[in-house]
């Protein structure tokens, strides 16, 4: 059963460390950039990938560090995402990090994570995020796949709709909800193959 709680964090807002600047460090810091533009990351790794320094070189809010990570990296910091390609280094960073009370996610390891990257689905405002509570990534990554194809690109309108119009309703926070809610039930309500047929004919 998967009891991992979502939430969608302004990491803008918070620190975010990596530590580890090969190709999974590549692909970690890829993934916060798609999703969070204006985060604040500091990456640390005595090797970085030329992909990485020219990220930095265009993003002011990432700042590379080139030498081994020391514990005092974790100073100041919100969330570390750990991605060297030494597991009982990363377990040691981890260990470190949760003792600070610093969130922290190991790659490929679920077993010590506090929380994990999710595949994640964008149709303008529009994020939908995917977990397997850590099992199958790979799943995760076609699932994506499918509902990107299956959510129309007019959500963006209709969203924008829906928020003009909850800003018009007037009374308490159960009415809004309610009305929204009527105002919205059509696009649960069940489809029925004849008026299709009829509309066709």
């Amino acid at each position: 059963m998967n009891e991992l709680f979502p939430i969608f964090i302004k990491l803008e807002n918070l620190q975010t460390l990596i530590v580890g600047g090969g190709y999974v460090g590549l692909e970690k810091i890829t993934a916060v950039l798609d999703n969070s533009p204006q985060a604040n990351i500091t990456l640390v790794s005595p090797e970085i990938r030329q992909e990485i320094v020219e990220l930095a070189g265009n993003n002011d809010r990432i700042f590379l560090i080139k030498r081994r990570f020391v514990d005092e990296d974790l100073t100041g910091r919100d969330l570390v995402i750990v991605a060297t390609n030494d597991k009982e280094e990363n377990k040691r960073i981890a260990a470190t990090s949760r003792a600070k009370h610093i969130l922290t996610n190991v790659a490929d390891t679920p077993a010590i994570c506090d929380f994990y990257l999710s595949s994640v689905v964008r149709k303008g405002n529009l994020k939908v995020a995917i977990s397997t509570n850590g099992m199958s990534p790979t799943l995760a990554k076609r699932l994506k796949e499918v509902l990107g194809e299956a959510l129309p690109d007019n959500l963006e309108t209709a969203m924008q709709q829906l928020k003009a119009v909850r800003d018009m309703l007037k009374g308490d926070f159960a009415y809004k909800v309610d009305e929204l809610n009527r105002i919205t039930s059509v696009l649960t309500a069940p489809v029925n193959p004849q008026e299709n047929a009829d509309k066709i004919d």
